[in-house]
């Protein structure tokens, strides 16, 4: 059997990053895992598994565990931006340590990630950019307000890349999903939007499993390298806004 190429993770201790790993990992994909929770990672026992310990703040940090993972496996052939964090507030009331928070991780740490791995995409022809996005960076919702800045900038520095990178083969995915089952609203500390956003989720009848994200992923990543899933926005049938 042919050996796969490696996958790399940033926030791939829950949610989506770790739905992602499962899948990728179970298609025979060695991974490289990054997070800041190590345990959780350690508990997903993969298999081919490099697990670091990253802020993607850090971006030596994230340059080192690429080097170390591709010594081991290879290169990078798809690199899963997905770090993030949700501090959802009356931007009114909103302490501006929490846009500093998301600014830094939701921004900068997903240039960081790409980074690290752009280059030799490049050189090598070949590469798969997956950018984690979200509804909010598509259209605006009260109490998302820096959040919402933060995505529209992977938005827009997702078309660019695209545009930049189209010529050496190497393709930018953007995922933008709606309300999905994750521990994105241990972000939230403001009480009462968190209020708000719950019971919103219910009327929706709850969120998506990030299982569904990650298959959706996979089979975007599946397809031949000329062929490219620009983005993949998915919600719950009810998330009509």
């Amino acid at each position: 059997m042919e050996d796969k190429p490696l996958v790399a993770i940033t926030g791939a201790s829950s949610g989506i990053g770790e739905a992602t790993a499962r899948a990728f990992s179970a298609a025979g994909h060695p991974v490289l895992l990054m997070a800041r929770r190590m345990d959780r990672m350690e508990a997903l026992g993969l298999p081919n598994a490099v697990l670091r310990q990253v802020d993607v703040r850090d971006r030596n940090a994230i340059a080192a565990a690429v080097r170390d993972a591709e010594a081991e496996f290879g290169p990078v052939d798809m690199m899963f931006a997905n770090a993030g964090i949700a501090r959802l507030a009356d931007i009114g009331r909103q302490p501006p340590e929490e846009w500093d928070e998301m600014i830094d991780i939701n921004t900068k740490g997903v240039m960081n990630t790409v980074h690290a791995v752009m280059n030799g995409m490049m050189d090598r022809k070949r590469g798969t950019l997956v950018m984690m996005s979200s509804i909010a960076g598509r259209k605006v919702y009260p109490d998302h307000t820096v959040y919402c800045g933060t995505k529209y900038f992977v938005h827009a520095v997702s078309e660019s890349l695209r545009e930049y990178l189209s010529a050496h083969d190497v393709r930018v995915v953007v995922v933008s999903p709606g309300v999905i089952e994750t521990e994105v609203l241990s972000g939230v500390l403001d009480q009462e939007t968190l209020e708000n956003y719950k019971n919103n989720k219910v009327k929706m009848g709850g969120g998506i499993g990030a299982d569904i994200v990650a298959d959706l992923i996979l089979n975007a990543y599946r397809l031949p390298q000329k062929a490219l899933v620009q983005e993949i926005c998915l919600t719950p049938t009810r998330q009509s806004y």
